[in-house]
């Protein structure tokens, strides 16, 4: 056979294979408002820039009449690309070929582009659609889940691991998402979940449909298993691409630094906070008044929303930020704010981040719930990031900061490199109301109006302790500061710490409170 025969040969095994699980498979897909595997690649990377390997892998089973069947590519897509001109590794698992299904070849071509990216030191993006484990092959199936977790694993916090959602993702499958960095869901087309609701009805007589069970809205709002939610799998990419845009590509390197930008936060910071203590406001607003552009990259933005966690950029470089949010609960640290924030705090940490904490909170939730639920073992997981974070830490306390609370957000006791306060901040045991109730308590009960008494008493208690001078003093707090130079001198302190050496006693790891 002549040259171009072979390469005649060569184009229509191509065609062939690309197809998938042919036109009426593919037809079926979009159907259902998806995208295909090949095509949602494409999306996502730079134009022509994909490159695509083990193409013609096939499965190696032989039981239950899968001899007879031909799978193309075995229900995966796997190669390289590039976004922003920068390398990634993805796979995208093909559910016209068997559902997706995950055997033998289709777990080792996924592993073997996992292996790829984590040599190259390069992110991997690896795109979900899949029913499950593939029946017919058994064990090998379980084993080729192993090898993902065990990768996924061993590569965390070496390259950034991201996890699409976009159709079924079901049983152990689960747990390769759930071991990334960041997992994104579509509206009704992402379903994640251990056991399906026709088990759940047949064992515990429950009607419940696929979405309410484990749909996008309610890992984004409920769980916690997502870090962004969108309403189209094109805007999906488009979240992807931006996140991309603030990560470095690995644990040896920072942020790409973009030019710097001044904030075009509309009004002053210094209106933000009402003069009211006990008013709300939206501590984003802050965060925009602060970061390059007013450009805030909002991570789990409706979960926990009691705490703000993203990137922003700083003098062009990328920083990260943790802030309590005063309009839910107070912005208080409950059991599912303290995963947000401790998980977020040790993800910049690995990738060489620095950490602005932005605080006001009058502590940790009260009550029996959250005392049942957890909340010292989830509360602890703070502390223990923010400790063990070697990154530049920097604290601006803006109003409250109570109790445990206080010592929590990134104080000087766990660490920080460099503590400031607004005028504004109450930095204390607990609320002035409280406290005065407490050490005042003979004063007023004995008082001819106790009323008019309790009002002294905790303006007293607010004058002597409950403002940031006290803590200036003893020199907790490196300055208290007017607003208008938050940025200014939150610039300066990153400037100043970018070749921060953290040295650590020697050890394998420590025991978090997991």
């Amino acid at each position: 056979m002549s040259l171009k025969k072979h390469i005649l040969d060569l184009r229509k095994r191509r065609e062939k294979v690309q197809l998938g699980g042919g036109e009426k498979a593919i037809e079926k897909q979009m159907a259902m408002g998806k995208m295909t595997a090949r095509s949602r690649i494409l999306a996502l990377l730079d134009n022509d820039s994909f490159t695509e390997y083990d193409l013609f892998v096939e499965h190696e089973a032989r039981d239950f009449g899968m001899d007879k069947k031909e799978l193309h590519g075995d229900g995966v897509i796997i190669g390289t690309g590039t976004i922003y001109g920068a390398p990634v590794a993805i796979f995208a698992q093909d559910f016209t070929v068997a559902g997706g299904s995950l055997g033998l070849m289709h777990a080792r071509k996924i592993t073997k582009i996992m292996d790829h990216a984590l040599k190259m030191r390069m992110p991997l993006i690896g795109i979900n659609d899949s029913g499950g484990a593939r029946i017919q092959e058994g064990v090998n199936s379980l084993a080729g889940y192993g090898e993902i977790f065990y990768r996924n694993t061993i590569a965390s916090g070496v390259i950034p691991q991201i996890s699409v959602i976009l159709g079924p993702c079901a049983g152990g499958a689960v747990y390769s998402p759930a071991l990334t960095d960041f997992v994104f869901v579509v509206d009704q087309i992402s379903k994640m979940f251990i056991t399906g609701p026709n088990v759940i009805k047949t064992v515990l007589g429950e009607e419940i449909s696929m979405e309410e069970l484990g749909g996008a809205r309610v890992h984004a709002e409920i769980t916690g298993n997502a870090h962004f939610f969108a309403s189209s799998e094109l805007e999906c990419f488009e979240q992807i691409k931006k996140l991309i845009s603030f990560i470095p590509w690995n644990n040896t390197q920072k942020a790409k630094v973009f030019p710097p930008k001044e904030p075009k936060f509309n009004g002053k910071i210094e209106d933000i906070i009402p003069a009211d203590p006990k008013q709300p406001y939206d501590v984003r607003d802050v965060i925009k008044a602060i970061v390059d552009d007013s450009d805030f990259f909002e991570i789990q933005e409706f979960f926990a929303p009691n705490i703000v966690i993203g990137f922003g950029r700083m003098n062009g470089q990328t920083t990260g930020f943790v802030a309590n949010q005063p309009l839910v609960l107070a912005g208080v640290l409950d059991c599912d704010s303290s995963d947000k924030a401790a998980r977020f705090i040790r993800y910049c940490n690995a990738f060489n981040i620095p950490i602005i904490t932005l605080e006001d909170m009058p502590g940790y939730l009260p009550g029996v719930d959250q005392e049942h639920a957890g909340v010292i073992r989830h509360g602890a997981k703070v502390l223990y990031a923010y400790s063990e974070a070697s990154v530049p830490k920097i604290t601006v306390i803006l109003r409250k900061a109570y109790g445990g609370g206080y010592i929590a957000m990134n104080s000087r006791h766990l660490g920080a490199d460099f503590m400031f306060a607004w005028p504004t901040a109450e930095i204390a045991v607990m609320g002035p109301e409280g406290a005065a109730n407490i050490i005042f308590k003979k004063e007023i009960e004995e008082a001819e109006d106790p009323d008019k008494m309790r009002e002294v008493k905790v303006q007293e208690y607010i004058e002597r302790f409950a403002n940031p001078y006290v803590a200036a003093a003893k020199g907790y707090i490196d300055s208290v500061i007017e607003p208008e130079e938050t940025r200014k001198l939150l610039l300066h302190a990153i400037e100043v710490s970018s070749n921060k050496i953290d040295q650590r006693p020697f050890k394998k790891h420590g025991i978090p409170p997991f």
